[in-house]
């Protein structure tokens, strides 16, 4: 071969060599954390992630993005959706973030005052797409204490498991910062429950005319009994304090029995006195006056002579319904003994008594005239 060719065919061979080595290319990859370093020809970011298999989605992140250059690291987060609660509203958002920790340090920025939501499986674990921290430790605050767990570097249920801390149907478990930012999980205990309360209802008096009884004088013919009134209220606490309460139902379970209370409407004899010279002549009215007839004289007389208008005490000394002393009867303008006298004047003369002196004439049943 003349020695032309041969120079030709060298420098074929020499630029073969560079084009090659310009080529290949050694990049490290990370995919969501996961890291390799490999090898590739590929003229773009794009072109490394064809050979992969991985398809970008619409949430995706990659970086850098473009021409590929030789030791570059190409990184990529594949987007998640999350539960955020801040200010008390919950929403569904999306991330690129690894950790709760890197997800809070992030939307916090934007947003402030954010905890993360965990779902329940349905085997009831609390599941949160991310780990709670790269690498780092995390408290758990649940039923009043601190707990702490070294290693965050793990999903909020298996924190959870480590610690012997077991959920209720109802419990809520979120992810939050705290003022020192550290990432804490927070457990809250939820209870509803229906509970169940009673009152009284109170009772109606009402009166009925009773013509066997005199006028100013009452009784209670039936006790009145309160009703019950029964709520029952479904209650919502959380961590033992009361956050919501709806009324179930509220009826009155047992009625009240009203009192009945009877009203005398039977009108008082008027006593009348002898006529002028003779004990035994009818005697005209007597009108006691005063405040005497609207007492019970009834109860009196039953209490002093048990309503017999003759009667005469043992020692002869007292007589009548009220069992009046000669002396005091002839006071009140009576004539005679007392116990001759008609029921109505006895009553009319006890009435001038009364008016006169008080019920402490009669010491141990004036108080009867009160019933």
């Amino acid at each position: 071969m003349p020695l032309a060719l041969l120079s030709a065919a060298a420098l074929v061979v020499s630029g073969a060599g560079v084009a090659f080595a310009d080529a290949h290319k050694t990049v490290t990859l990370d995919v969501d954390g996961t890291v390799v370093t490999l090898d590739t020809f590929a003229g773009s970011v794009d072109g490394v992630l064809a050979q992969r298999g991985i398809d970008l989605g619409t949430h995706d992140t990659v970086a850098p993005a473009g021409a590929l250059d030789d030791g570059a690291t190409i990184v990529v987060r594949h987007g998640r959706t999350i539960v955020v609660s801040a200010a008390g509203e919950e929403r569904t958002v999306w991330t690129t973030a690894l950790t709760a920790d890197e997800a809070l340090e992030t939307l916090d920025a934007r947003t402030g005052g954010l905890s993360l939501v965990a779902s329940r499986s349905s085997g009831g674990r609390p599941e949160l797409a991310l780990d709670l921290t790269l690498h780092g430790s995390a408290e758990v605050l649940v039923d009043g204490t601190v707990l702490e767990t070294p290693d965050g570097d793990v999903r909020v249920a298996d924190v959870l498991d480590e610690l012997g801390v077991t959920l209720g149907e109802l419990d809520t478990v979120r992810v939050q910062h705290s003022a020192q930012g550290r990432v804490q999980v927070v457990v809250q205990r939820v209870l509803v429950q229906d509970v169940t309360t009673t009152s009284e209802v109170a009772y109606a008096s009402v009166s009925e005319d009773d013509a066997s009884r005199y006028v100013g004088t009452t009784k209670v013919v039936t006790a009145g009994v309160p009703g019950v009134r029964t709520v029952v209220d479904r209650v919502t606490t959380v961590d033992g304090v009361e956050t919501a309460r709806t009324t179930l139902s509220d009826t009155v379970t047992q009625a009240p029995v009203d009192e009945v209370v009877a009203v005398g409407t039977k009108v008082r004899p008027v006593a009348t006195a002898p006529a002028s010279g003779s004990s035994s002549a009818a005697p005209g009215p007597i009108a006691a006056g005063g405040g005497a007839d609207s007492l019970n004289w009834a109860a009196l007389a039953a209490c002093e002579s048990g309503g017999n208008p003759t009667i005469v005490s043992r020692n002869g000394l007292y007589h009548g319904l009220y069992q009046f002393s000669v002396g005091t009867w002839q006071a009140v303008g009576g004539a005679g003994l007392p116990s001759a006298a008609s029921a109505d004047e006895q009553t009319a003369r006890a009435k001038m008594l009364y008016n006169r002196s008080g019920a402490g004439q009669w010491p141990h049943c004036g108080p009867r005239l009160f019933s």
